[in-house]
């Protein structure tokens, strides 16, 4: 049942991705609507996980996307140089003056602090890569030629349109007959399905990848939302929930679907600022939990779970056991968010330093 990964050396890239890349505008203290300047980043799901991998772990990664041939496409393309993560596999849609045909997306995020949610505002209709169909990605020289030992994409870039879906089927087909990881994360966000079919359409789209992955990655409101399982204890507002009663839950996933590892984080929000954390990851017929950290001080808490699961996939592409792997993946999504931005800035030898349980004594 465990996964079989390829060997380094049979593959050109250890991981690749697909998925949207947006520009993060970040106002920094203020509000969104209160901002009068704007920190940029780049930021997307799948994205994410690749950056960690190659960032703070070192790992040869890749990101399948698109954009549109713009200052802003270039400003992306500027972004991801700093990353390293390799953009060979982009594809460059040509602009049309003002975007009326593709565009490339934006998004606003607000931090929060205390009591006040951090907030998030899309603004990334008709773009590149939401109009990416099936037959415009060479998926066999990616997968077949080049090689890849994992592949990551996830319920982000599936809702952003009706051929993204396919194009997700299309890459993960070809990744399997290859003999390449996939790895999907639910990662269910309403905004982006309340104009094409709410969560009885994420979950028809969801249902239809999920035979086919191998680690299934969702917090609980994902696998509630996208996958339509309940989870004992949760409240109607997914803000507290039972351990116990999420192992039950990944029970009777793991007797629907084929999954060969399903991994969460485990999140209590006290307040936008102060949060419990840990992690969990089914494999092998067992469960494997992270060091719970309470009241664990957050900065900006998204990409918090990307960094997790960049974390996490590390352990097992590195050979690690999963308990192991799954500290790591949380140790690394902890400290992902005590900085700004989508993207982890933490070194290697910071998140070893965590999982070993060093404190935050001055480093000089």
């Amino acid at each position: 049942m465990g996964l079989t990964i390829k060997p380094r050396k049979e593959c050109h890239w250890d991981l690749v991705s697909l998925g949207e890349v947006m520009v993060r505008l970040d106002p920094g203290d203020r509000r969104i609507h209160t901002a009068r300047s704007f920190e940029v980043c780049e930021g997307g799901g799948e994205y994410n996980v690749a950056r960690g991998l190659k960032r703070c772990f070192g790992l040869n990664t890749a990101v399948v996307t698109a954009f549109t041939d713009d200052p802003v496409g270039r400003l992306l393309q500027d972004l991801i140089y700093q990353g390293g993560v390799d953009q060979s596999l982009v594809r460059w849609v040509e602009h049309d003056g003002v975007g009326r045909a593709a565009r490339n997306g934006l998004n606003f995020t607000e931090r929060g602090f205390g009591m006040r949610a951090a907030l998030g505002s899309y603004d990334r209709g008709h773009t590149a890569v939401s109009q990416l169909k099936p037959g415009d990605i060479d998926w066999h020289q990616i997968f077949g030629k080049s090689g890849a030992r994992w592949f990551h994409t996830g319920g982000i870039f599936c809702a952003l349109s009706e051929t993204t879906p396919e194009v997700t089927l299309e890459a993960i087909e070809a990744a399997r007959r290859n003999g390449t990881v996939v790895s999907y994360d639910l990662n269910y966000r309403a905004s982006l399905w309340k104009s094409h079919g709410g969560k009885k359409q994420a979950q028809e789209v969801n249902r239809r990848i999920a035979p086919h992955v191998d680690v299934m990655l969702g917090n609980e409101e994902d696998f509630s939302a996208a996958l339509g399982y309940d989870v004992p204890g949760m409240d109607e507002h997914h803000a507290t929930f039972e351990v116990e009663g999420f192992k039950q839950m990944i029970a009777k996933v793991v007797k629907d679907y084929p999954f060969k590892l399903v991994a969460t984080t485990l999140r209590k929000a006290k307040t936008a600022t102060l949060n419990d954390w840990s992690a969990i990851c089914f494999c092998d017929g067992q469960f494997y939990q992270a060091k719970n950290r309470e009241n664990l001080e957050i900065f900006d808490r998204v990409g918090g779970g990307d960094s997790f699961a960049s974390g996490l996939i590390y352990g097992f592409l590195a050979g690690q056991e999963p308990q192991w792997s799954v500290e790591c993946g949380a140790a690394h999504g902890a400290l992902a968010m005590t900085t700004p931005g989508d993207t982890s800035m933490a070194t290697f030898e910071e998140v070893m330093q965590v999982m070993k349980g060093v404190g935050a004594r001055i480093a000089r």
